[in-house]
């Protein structure tokens, strides 16, 4: 049986300092196919020369503009060839045989669209590695978690199953599945820009009957500058997007089954968001302004959604725990 091709994505906004480790961390991968796809958002610190110069095989798109991490994604995948997608964060170091063991979990499990490996934090000396994340899951309040995140890798999560969706640092995507789940010629939903977008791709593949595997024999290094539960270091912009897409999720991907059942616990939560809002971050109301006006394109892909869906609410709902 002939290896397949995997096609990576790597998106780069002033990521020259990180590229050289996550450059060589690829070119280390072992039994594997690949070819590279790097889309530059108009870095002004020389990524997309510096990428370049680094991987000169690399398929280069270099944009005039910042367009966020859905359409520069979605730009390398329909640039891409290959059987599998991988879109890498520039803080990512793969271990050599990542991709390897990604891939064969998936060509073992063909009902399977994606596949999540064991992301760790940055090692410190004197203690234990710690996880960034094993996966995606989803609570009663509709609150996406990194599975794992912050908790000793004491081997808690070393056995290999079934979770949610993958976290969009380095997923290994189905190109099938990709196919699958687009909705007007996009992946990724272009109107998230940034963050939360892998969750929604995890959800919509999942109401498209698409599993999703962990794999904890995949490992790498993610230094994840933006990290879970420190908002107040997060920049003005990725918070603004985080309130917006936070509604493009529900409006777009919750079923009415799931209202009733979950309904108070996403309204309890939602009380606490725009009384913080009020009170300490104003300037994230202007994402509630930004989801009214997206409501006639919120509406179309519902309905693209609902139509297409293929599991039973109960299946669903059974994960959001």
């Amino acid at each position: 049986m002939s290896t397949p091709l995997i096609s990576i994505g790597i998106v780069t906004w002033n990521s020259a300092a990180l590229l050289p480790a996550c450059l060589d961390s690829i070119a280390r991968q072992q039994d594997t196919r690949w070819e590279l796809i790097v889309v530059d958002n108009a870095s002004a610190d020389g990524s997309a020369d510096l990428a370049a110069q680094l991987s000169p095989a690399a398929t280069l798109i270099r944009n005039t503009e910042n367009t966020g991490f859905s359409i520069a994604h979605n730009q390398a995948i329909r640039a891409s060839k290959g059987s599998y997608y991988l879109p890498i964060n520039p803080d990512v170091v793969l271990a050599p045989d990542y991709i390897d063991a990604l891939v064969s979990a998936l060509e073992e499990r063909p009902t399977y669209g994606s596949a999540a490996g064991k992301l760790l934090q940055p090692p410190v000396s004197g203690q234990l590695p710690r996880f960034d994340s094993c996966g995606l899951f989803i609570d009663r309040q509709r609150h996406q978690y990194l599975r794992g995140h912050g908790e000793v890798d004491d081997g808690r999560f070393d056995r290999a199953e079934e979770v949610f969706g993958v976290d969009g640092a380095a997923p290994l995507y189905r190109r099938a599945m990709l196919e699958d789940v687009k909705i007007d010629g996009q992946y990724f939903d272009e109107s998230f820009f940034m963050h939360k977008e892998d969750v929604d791709l995890a959800w919509r593949a999942r109401l498209l009957g698409w599993r999703c595997w962990y794999a904890p024999e995949a490992a790498a290094v993610h230094v994840r500058t933006f990290r879970p539960s420190k908002r107040d270091t997060v920049p003005s912009t990725l918070r603004l997007h985080a309130v917006k897409n936070r509604y493009l999720l529900l409006l777009k991907n919750e079923s009415l089954q799931g209202w009733l059942r979950d309904g108070l616990h996403i309204l309890w939560y939602d009380l606490k968001i725009i009384g913080y809002l009020c009170l300490f971050e104003r300037s994230s109301l202007a994402a509630l302004t930004m989801v009214r006006k997206a409501l006639p394109r919120i509406r179309f892909w519902r309905r693209e959604i609902r139509k297409r869906t293929r599991v039973k609410p109960g299946e669903l709902l059974a994960w959001f725990t």
